[in-house]
């Protein structure tokens, strides 16, 4: 194994374990299953505003964190 792969792994394991991080700081959201039984429409001003707020922040890290192990573990299945 190359050295470069070695340290691409490093990366991609800490990677990981951030995304797990944020992931598990986040709060369980029951607002799905309202939705999907037939509650209508339940946004409010506070989901509005969610992007601005602790738990919207974290939610976009977890997409942001997922997009990039999507792209890091292509990487690494062409460097490999």
């Amino acid at each position: 194994m190359s050295p470069i792969y070695i340290i691409l792994n490093i990366i991609f394991i800490v990677a990981c374990i951030a995304l797990i991080s944020v992931i598990l700081l986040q709060k369980k959201s029951s607002q799905l299953g309202s939705s999907v039984a037939g509650m209508g429409n339940t946004e409010t001003y506070a989901d509005k505003n969610r992007g601005q707020t602790h738990e919207g922040k974290l939610e976009r890290y977890t997409k942001i964190g997922g997009a990039v192990l999507f792209v890091f573990s292509i990487v690494l299945c062409i460097v490999r």
